[in-house]
C-alpha cells in the first residue's frame, strides 16, 4: 500500500454523495458530496441538520491531539493510538500526522480498514489465529515492504495454528508475547513459564519473528496504582529476561507495550525505567479514548487527574437531541436512544438546552433512561424546558459513541461545521 493510495483513498471520502445513510444531516443536502456540503460551511443549529445529531468539537479535537503528541514525546514513549476506538480513517491520518507511529487495531476487519487508508504500521493488540486472516496479512507483508505488522500470542497452540496458516510465506509475522495482568484477566500468558514456552514455539518456526512482549494494564484485577506499576514492572521484567536468554538476538528494534486510557501515566513511570537491552527499545503505548475523550467513565478514570501539571482532555462529543414530549412537570423525552447515545458505561449527561438562539446550562435536568428512540428526562422545579427545545448530551465511553454514527460533522464553537468524519465499523 503507498502512501499516495492513501491519500487517494482519504480523497475519495470527500466525494462520497450525501443520502439516508447518514443520520442528523441536512435532508436538503441529498445528493452533494461529502467535500462540497463542507465546503458550505453550513451551521449545526441554523443551517437544516435534523435532530438527533452527533457533533464532535473541531477545537477540542484538535487539543486532545496536540496533548498525546507533546505527552508522548516528553515521556520519550512511541505512540500508537488505539484505532478501534474511531475507527476513523480521517481520525487516524490525524494521528498519525502528529507524531504517531501507527495504529493499534484488535481485529483483522480493523487491519483492513487501516490498510485501505493507506496505514504503513499496525499493532494488533490481539491474539490472531484465523488462517484466512494471516494469509491476508502474509499477502500485505509480501506486497508491501514498508508494512510493519506486529500482533500478540499467548499459547503454544496458537503459534501453531498461526505456523500452519503461514506455511510457505516468504516474509515471517512479527509477534509479541501477551503477559496476563494476572489470574482471571482476559488473554494473555498466566506464567513467566508460560511465556518461556510460547517464546520457544515462535522461534522453532519459520513464519514467525519473536519481536518483544506486550499487555494491558487496563485489565489488573482490583487495579490500583500500587497493583497496574507492580504489573507492569512484571511486564519489564519479562522483556528484561528474554533478552538475556538471548530471545531477541538479531534484532534492531525490541518492542515493550502496553497502555489503554485510564493508565498511561503508569506505563510513563515503569517505561522510564527500562534498562538497556540488546537492542534499543520501543516503548509503545496504545491509548485510543483521547481523541475524543468523553463527558463520564474517561473523564472520570483519565490519568490526567492524577497529573494535573501535563495538561487535561477535552470531552468533544456532543450528541444534539429534540425535547418530542413533556407529558408532566417532572417528565420529558427526547428523540436519541440507545440507536444514537452510548450507554454501555454510562447514560449520557444533559448539559445544555439550546432554545431559540440561545444556550445555557441544562439545569434541573438528568438523564434517567434510555429506549430505542428516545432519552428519558426527569425535570425538576427550576428546569426550564419545552417541546422544541435542543439538548446538548455529554456521553461516557468514545468507543461505543463513534460505532452508531458513519458521517460526523466536526463542529466550531460557534456551531460551523467545518469537516465530516467517516467512520468504518
Amino acid at each position: 500500500m503507498s502512501l499516495d493510495t492513501g491519500t487517494e483513498a482519504l480523497a475519495r471520502l470527500a466525494k462520497e454523495r450525501v443520502d439516508h445513510r447518514f443520520k442528523g444531516l441536512p435532508p436538503d443536502a441529498e445528493g452533494l458530496t461529502v467535500g462540497e456540503l463542507a465546503a458550505q460551511r453550513r451551521n449545526l443549529f441554523t443551517d437544516g441538520f435534523a435532530t438527533p445529531v452527533l457533533a464532535l468539537s473541531a477545537e477540542r479535537l484538535e487539543h486532545n491531539l496536540a496533548l498525546m503528541e507533546s505527552y508522548t514525546e516528553r515521556h520519550g514513549l512511541a505512540f500508537a493510538p488505539h484505532g478501534k476506538t474511531s475507527m476513523a480513517p480521517q481520525l487516524f491520518h490525524r494521528q498519525t500526522g502528529r507524531g504517531a507511529w501507527g495504529i493499534t487495531l484488535a481485529v483483522p476487519h480493523q487491519v483492513r480498514v487501516a490498510r485501505a487508508f493507506g496505514t504503513r504500521r499496525v499493532f494488533l493488540a490481539n491474539e490472531l489465529v484465523d488462517a484466512p486472516a494471516l494469509r491476508w496479512i502474509a499477502g500485505e507483508l509480501e506486497r508491501d515492504a514498508d508494512f510493519r505488522f506486529v500482533c500478540y500470542v499467548d499459547s503454544v497452540r496458537g503459534v501453531e495454528l498461526m505456523d500452519a496458516a503461514l506455511h510457505g510465506t516468504a516474509r515471517p509475522v512479527d509477534v509479541v508475547v501477551e503477559l496476563a495482568a494476572g489470574e482471571g484477566a482476559r488473554t494473555g500468558v498466566r506464567t513467566e513459564a508460560e511465556c518461556a514456552a510460547v517464546a520457544d514455539a515462535v522461534a522453532a518456526t519459520r513464519t514467525l519473528r519473536l519481536v518483544g512482549v506486550a499487555g494491558y494494564e487496563g485489565e489488573v484485577p482490583q487495579a490500583d496504582p500500587d497493583r497496574v506499576h507492580a504489573y507492569l514492572r512484571r511486564l519489564v521484567a519479562l522483556a528484561v529476561g528474554f533478552d538475556r536468554a538471548g530471545r531477541f538476538a538479531g534484532l534492531t528494534e525490541i518492542v515493550v507495550s502496553a497502555g489503554g486510557s485510564a493508565w498511561f501515566d503508569a506505563v510513563s513511570d515503569v517505561f522510564a525505567g527500562i534498562p538497556e537491552l540488546s537492542a534499543p527499545v520501543l516503548k509503545l503505548l496504545r491509548s485510543g479514548a483521547y481523541v475524543s475523550h468523553d463527558d463520564g467513565r474517561y473523564r472520570d478514570v483519565t490519568p490526567f487527574n492524577r497529573v494535573p501539571e501535563e495538561g487535561a482532555l477535552e470531552p468533544a462529543f456532543r450528541l444534539w437531541t429534540q425535547v418530542v414530549s413533556r407529558p408532566s412537570p417532572e417528565q420529558a423525552f427526547t428523540n436519541a436512544g440507545k440507536r444514537d447515545a452510548a450507554y454501555d458505561l454510562d447514560l449520557p449527561v444533559a448539559q445544555v438546552i439550546r432554545r431559540a438562539g440561545t444556550e445555557r446550562p441544562a439545569t434541573g435536568v438528568a438523564v434517567t433512561g434510555l429506549s430505542d428512540q428516545h432519552a428519558w428526562l426527569r425535570t425538576g422545579p427550576d428546569a426550564d424546558l419545552e417541546v422544541g427545545d435542543w439538548v446538548g448530551l455529554g456521553l461516557s465511553h468514545p468507543c461505543t459513541s463513534f460505532d452508531k454514527w458513519q458521517l460526523i460533522p466536526v463542529a466550531e464553537a460557534d456551531g460551523t461545521v467545518v469537516d465530516y468524519i467517516r467512520t468504518f465499523f
